[in-house]
């Protein structure tokens, strides 16, 4: 059984790193917000994306953040203004 997760990755990385970080969540993830990405994921999905942003991160002085549930319904959310995106489903 293929096990389905809801993440938000936020991060603040080192203007030289931004864009490479950007870029690659792009492939997986909804870009809503400068820094913020979210949508669905496989396990191994996400294994894959944390192991590669631990890779492309300076650890010292980076920080990301990955917030992950089963799903989306039990992650409460308020927003206030206008969204960079809607929401899609990535193909």
């Amino acid at each position: 059984m293929v096990v389905i997760l809801y993440v938000v990755i936020v991060y603040d990385v080192g203007v030289e790193r931004v864009n490479k970080i950007r870029i690659y969540l792009k492939q997986y993830l909804n870009w809503v917000q400068n820094s913020v990405f979210e949508g669905e994921l496989t396990e191994p999905e996400y294994m894959k994306i944390t192991s590669h942003l631990k890779e492309i991160t300076d650890e010292s002085l980076d920080h990301v953040i990955c917030y992950k549930s089963r799903d989306k319904r039990y992650l409460d959310t308020d927003e206030i203004g206008t969204r960079k995106a809607e929401i899609s489903t990535i193909i």
